[in-house]
């Protein structure tokens, strides 16, 4: 007798259930399959702290992959490991993929053949605390290398486990039924949270582009204002008296000013502004060495530009200021703003509009500003200038780096990410390195023998 039709659709629901359910299990044990790329690894990773990949094997028993698996899982710290043969294609820029593909803020050890090294985020180890735990771990055999660095790994880590790893189980033996109820379970709400993801994430565009809009006026005014002081400059390459020096110092400020028009152009998130004005602050300076050569004073010193608008050009100083409600602090001042504040008077603030026909001081303003300073004044500045302030303290919160990007600084305790934590791809790039196992030599650079820093191109 043939089934009615909706017999025949609930079998089929239950069938994709299984064939889910079973997928799912498959996929997650160990040694099913051996990695091809880095997507893969990272796939592995999300289930499980340790990875070895098949044509590895030789390297790390299943046996002390899964001790050093349980001694992550019990520390409830999270640390990677990856054991991968000499001969694994997708070695280019390989801590930054994983990290990229992973989307998990954590510690992430590789031991490609007989090299090993380690990268991890700044919010869960710092950079010399890899570099140093790297170091104390070259030269050995597979097994008490990775003992030794998980152990320390985890007793230094900040953070906890990501959530994926837990609950996970043995599916050996598990009853049928129970693997087509969950198959029915994920074939019946996978529409709704899809649905709900899909929402979610629109809502987030949404927000991005209103906070892109926000910006762009201000850079705008920027660029504008960059380009006015190009056009006002009396210099040009073949002036009598111009030299090599003068010519370079003029052609990295128009290079300057054509990369921060191309850049804004091509922004679509609000933290790719940091870049606009990055090269706005390097054309300025630029233009400050050129002044001083042409008038036969020394050059410069490079500093940060002035707090109270950038657009004054590079700071000559630092002097003492206190925000409205706020503590004192230094902050970089032109010479014209620190003659006003000698004077017991007000600086001349960069202000922003803030709703209709009201402007406020920018560290007064939303937090979309946040790229638009830290491009200006860099992370490590930030937050000892921002703090006490309205701006400060929204990035501060751990929701801001989720929507306009991580590497602001420190503005301390649950500030971003934590260690465990999903970031997709939000996280500090030079974390991570360069070059990796690409470039032959030494993985890493050196670790240990004075070679290439944490995230400074030692890869």
């Amino acid at each position: 007798m043939r089934p009615t039709r909706q017999a025949a659709s609930w079998l089929n629901l239950v069938l994709s259930g299984l064939l889910l359910a079973l997928g799912a299990t498959l996929a997650a044990a160990p040694g099913a399959q051996a990695a091809t790329d880095v997507q893969a690894v990272a796939d592995a990773l999300k289930k499980k702290p340790v990875y070895v990949d098949e044509a590895a094997s030789s390297q790390l028993s299943a046996a002390d992959a899964d001790a050093l698996a349980d001694r992550i899982e019990k520390a409830d710290k999270p640390v990677f490991v990856a054991v991968l043969p000499a001969s694994f294609p997708d070695r280019d820029d390989l801590f930054r993929k994983l990290r990229t593909a992973t989307g998990i803020t954590g510690v992430y050890a590789v031991r490609l053949g007989d090299r090993f090294d380690a990268r991890a985020d700044g919010s869960v180890l710092s950079a010399d605390a890899v570099k140093n735990l790297s170091a104390f771990v070259q030269g050995e055999r597979a097994d008490p290398q990775l003992d030794t660095f998980v152990d320390r790994a985890v007793s230094e880590a900040s953070g906890s486990a990501p959530a994926s790893w837990g609950g996970g189980g043995d599916a050996d033996g598990a009853p049928v039924g129970a693997l087509i109820g969950v198959g029915a379970v994920v074939a019946a709400g996978g529409a709704g949270a899809y649905a709900i993801a899909r929402r979610k994430r629109r809502r987030h565009e949404e927000e991005q582009r209103a906070a892109l809009e926000k910006l762009r006026v201000v850079v705008d005014e920027d660029i504008t204002a960059f380009g006015e002081e190009l056009d006002r400059l009396d210099f040009h390459p073949a002036e009598a008296g111009a030299d090599d020096a003068m010519r370079a110092d003029y052609e990295r400020s128009l290079d300057a000013y054509e990369k921060a028009k191309s850049f804004m152009a091509a922004a679509q998130r609000p933290e790719q502004v940091r870049a606009v004005t990055q090269a706005l602050e390097d054309g300025r300076f630029s233009l400050a060495l050129l002044a001083a050569r042409r008038e036969g004073r020394p050059l410069p010193e490079r500093r940060a530009p002035c707090f109270f608008d950038p657009r004054h050009g590079p700071s000559v100083r630092d002097a003492e200021w206190t925000p409205a409600g706020g503590s004192p602090r230094e902050v970089p001042v032109c010479a014209a703003d620190a003659v006003r504040l000698a004077d017991g008077d007000d600086p001349m603030t960069r202000t922003v509009a803030t709703g209709p026909g009201e402007r406020r001081p920018y560290w007064e303003a939303g937090p979309a500003y946040g790229p638009w300073v830290g491009g200006y004044f860099g992370g490590g500045m930030l937050p000892g200038l921002l703090v006490g302030t309205a701006l400060g303290s929204m990035m501060a919160s751990p929701a801001y780096a989720a929507s306009y990007g991580a590497g602001y600084g420190d503005f301390g305790p649950g500030a971003g990410y934590e260690g465990g934590d999903v970031s997709g791809a939000d996280f500090s790039p030079g974390d991570f390195g360069g070059g990796d196992f690409g470039g032959g030599g030494d993985f890493g650079g050196g670790f240990g023998g004075g070679g290439g820093d944490f995230g400074g191109g030692g890869f």
